[in-house]
């Protein structure tokens, strides 16, 4: 682990471990001006009051039961590509920041896969069962040389701590590849289990929590085993994911940098995830 980005060994922490934390990448004003453009976001999702897509723009809505945390009605839980509408979050997508960090890492010709936040209220069901980022990279053959050319990063822009639910991960779990875990069809709202990775030949002793502080950067390989548990702090915890790919490496996703230069959205949007994208990039409901 690393204060700074122009130190090079988070490279090779990055490298061993799967995972590297940097501190303070973004101030306290930058941090503030994201969170409240990511609070504009969470606010649409809320006048939607449930699931609702448009191209690869996504705002997935549950519902909380009420009793604790936010009380009962629709809670925001992620909003895929936001940066679509939203300009004060693609400029920090786009932030020449990443572009340095990612250099020595990944180059400096970068896709982009993902784009979301992640808001986890109190008390709702914002747990995310361990898991593989890998296996969300499909097809196959549109994301080559995976473990070497993408990279993940998730900005924090509350206090990540245990008691608020943070990310968990396994150290060297990504040097093991694909791994067999029984993960449920969908992670996010599913408890972590010991015995998942205790099939797979990991130990749960062995994950160590992903304690952040705002501005906070985390990076972490696509074959890292992680997850995260339920927030009981007295705050929401919101975490903004981007997630960069060397170009040449994929078929899918947005240009994010030529040369370390940021590369703004095109007129049409790009082929990701959303594999309906062209028959059906109408808004609606889901």
């Amino acid at each position: 682990m690393t204060s700074h980005a122009s130190d090079r060994d988070y490279v090779a922490a990055y490298r061993r471990n799967g995972f590297v934390i940097l501190r303070g990448i973004f101030a306290a004003d930058e941090v503030a001006a994201i969170g409240a453009a990511a609070e504009q976001v969470h606010d649409e999702g809320l006048r939607l009051g449930r699931s609702f897509r448009h191209g690869n723009l996504f705002y997935r809505i549950g519902q909380n039961a009420g009793g604790v945390g936010e009380g009962a009605g629709a809670v925001v839980q992620m909003v895929q590509w936001p940066s679509y509408h939203q300009a004060g979050l693609n400029a920090v997508r786009l932030d020449r920041r990443f572009a340095s960090i990612l250099a020595p890492l990944i180059g400096g010709d970068l896709k982009q896969i993902i784009n979301q936040i992640h808001w986890k209220a109190r008390g709702s069901a914002g747990d995310f069962a361990w898991h593989q980022d890998s296996r969300f990279r499909k097809p196959e053959r549109a994301y080559r040389n995976l473990g070497d050319a993408y990279v993940q990063t998730g900005l924090a822009l509350d206090p990540h701590t245990p008691e608020a639910g943070c990310l968990r991960f396994v150290p060297g779990s990504h040097l093991w590849g694909t791994l067999p875990l029984e993960e449920p069809e969908d992670v996010l709202g599913t408890a972590m289990r010991d015995q998942a990775l205790e099939a797979v030949g990991l130990r749960a002793a062995d994950a160590v929590d992903v304690v952040m502080e705002p501005g906070d950067l985390a990076l972490w390989s696509p074959y890292l085993v992680h997850g995260s548990g339920t927030n009981r702090a007295a705050h929401r915890r919101r975490l903004y994911i981007n997630g960069y790919v060397r170009a040449e490496d994929c078929d899918r996703g947005e240009w994010a940098f030529r040369g370390g230069r940021p590369v703004p959205l095109g007129p049409e949007p790009a082929l990701v995830h959303y594999e309906a994208l062209r028959e059906r990039g109408e808004p609606h409901f889901v």
